[in-house]
């Protein structure tokens, strides 16, 4: 993070780190520089060292610039993809013969990535309940390079003490990733905690509109952050102008959106506690959720949020995600309207046998920001 915005609040950073005014005009946002290359005041003569839209782009730059300062980073990266991220990221710090923990409750696109591709390329992972710091600190070996955690987790909202699990990897000599999407950095920041980069799929609270597909990593290492730049360029799979852009633009409301999407979470919680078809409810705000005074402690808030397994098993499961009108039946998350989702079928049917197989009876929402008391309404006629 640059010293300029270092001082400043959350929400000054959101609106102004990376959003200088255009030099040319005096545009108060940052240009789409929609160009794959720039022209040379002689060979080797690069303009603010711009010579090809894969290697850097002024639009990608100023996000980039703007996810370090969110974050308390050094360094920011933004990529194609939440996964495009984690290839990256995986490609650059490991090898073959290399081991990584992994979270038994984690977002079903990660675990299809070390299941199936990584693993393929000769790097062994292990499953560890990741709330759990003996557990951690138990699958950690001699050929351990990376510790991968969610907090809170997809789909479970289970939630990790990262103070604590940064504190098994400095004593492991690994690094520590948190995967920060459900969060945000608005109600959480881990690399103040200890962690060594964050993953983001931007496509989620950062965009905030469902109109966008993005990934970044932030770090506080300046090393580190150097090595992730030289992969993402070689790799390529970096973040177009036009998506940068767009995500630019949600960021600046990042603040804003999150404190309703956690107040209205919240008015939904204490409906579903109630509710008698609904036999538990996961969400780190409830003081019985186990995870509660971590969570607390860790974050600004609870987060958008929430899920719920019901009576009747799968069926009566997927019955309330067809009934449900307000909230949209689909994959994603962190948009402004409200989803709803089965991730038995839906965005972890690819955890389906392994350690981190879901409750069949469960329903994922992400709630957006519209009218609390609409939102109720829709999941109560859901519900039945």
């Amino acid at each position: 993070m640059s010293d300029q915005h270092s001082h400043q609040s959350f929400e000054t950073r959101a609106i102004h780190a990376g959003n200088t005014a255009d030099p040319l005009t005096g545009a108060v946002v940052p240009p789409i520089y929609q160009v794959s290359t720039y022209k040379q005041d002689g060979v080797g003569g690069l303009r603010g060292g711009y010579e090809y839209s894969r290697s850097a782009n002024p639009t990608r730059t100023a996000l980039e610039e703007n996810l370090a300062a969110l974050e308390g980073g050094r360094r920011g990266l933004a990529f194609a993809s939440g996964l495009a991220a984690e290839d990256c990221l995986l490609r650059a710090l490991l090898a073959p013969g290399d081991h990584v923990v992994i979270p038994n409750d984690a977002y079903g696109g990660t675990f299809r990535l070390f299941a199936k591709v990584v693993e393929r390329w000769g790097v062994d992972f292990s499953v560890a309940n990741t709330s759990d710091i003996d557990a951690v600190r138990d699958a950690v070996n001699d050929r351990t390079k990376l510790i991968w955690v969610e907090t809170p987790s997809n789909p479970l909202l289970g939630i990790t003490d990262i103070e604590a699990v940064a504190g098994v990897a400095r004593q492991a000599g690994v690094k520590l990733v948190v995967d920060n999407t459900f969060a945000s950095p608005y109600l959480q920041q881990p690399l103040a905690l200890g962690a060594d980069v964050v993953v983001h799929s931007l496509t989620k609270y950062m965009g905030g509109h469902s109109d966008v597909v993005g990934g970044a990593l932030v770090t506080a290492d300046a090393a580190l952050g150097e090595e992730l730049a030289y992969h993402q360029n070689a790799m390529g799979a970096v973040a177009g102008p036009f998506d940068s852009w767009i995500v630019l633009r949600g960021i600046k409301t990042l603040a804003v959106r999150m404190d309703r999407h956690s107040e209205n979470a919240e008015k939904v919680v204490e409906m579903l506690t109630q509710h008698p078809k609904v036999t538990q409810v996961l969400y780190p705000g409830l003081p019985e959720h186990p995870g509660h005074e971590i969570a607390a402690k860790q974050m600004r808030s609870f987060g958008g949020m929430i899920s719920f397994r019901v009576q009747g098993g799968e069926e009566a499961a997927v019955e309330v995600c067809n009934r449900a009108q307000l909230f949209t039946l689909g994959e994603s998350l962190g948009g402004v309207e409200s989803l709803i989702e089965h991730p038995g079928r839906m965005t972890h049917a690819s955890v389906a046998g392994s350690a981190l197989e879901v409750p069949a009876d469960l329903v994922r929402l992400s709630v957006g920001i519209e009218n609390a008391d609409d939102l109720l309404a829709d999941l109560r006629q859901a519900l039945g």
